[in-house]
């Protein structure tokens, strides 16, 4: 496994939009070594690679599928009357990426 290091938390932090203050990224520095710590004792159980992996918790787990029918929904009016802000058959939402318009 691959350390973390502060230019990969960076270039991480970057990716996700946030900026990290030169603390901040000690902070998750030190908590990525806490977690990669104890995910290195996961490789000490005996036989770990002969266990078979789980699908859920419960070995007697069971699931039904219920029959996919197409049904008559609201109409679109109807719906949009829920709305705040419409364009048209579109709902118009704040603008959360790139600032101002």
């Amino acid at each position: 496994m691959s350390k973390f290091t502060s230019e990969l938390v960076d270039d991480l932090a970057a990716k996700l939009l946030i900026g990290l203050s030169h603390e901040e990224n000690e902070m998750v520095l030190d908590e990525f070594a806490i977690i990669d710590e104890n995910l290195s004792k996961v490789e000490d159980f005996e036989n770990i690679k002969n266990i078979e992996p789980m699908t859920h918790c419960l070995d007697d787990f069971t699931f039904t599928l219920r029959e996919d029918v197409a049904s008559e929904s609201i109409p679109i009016d109807e719906a949009l009357k829920n709305c705040g802000k419409t364009e048209g058959r579109e709902v118009e939402v704040p603008k959360v990426v790139g600032g101002e318009n």
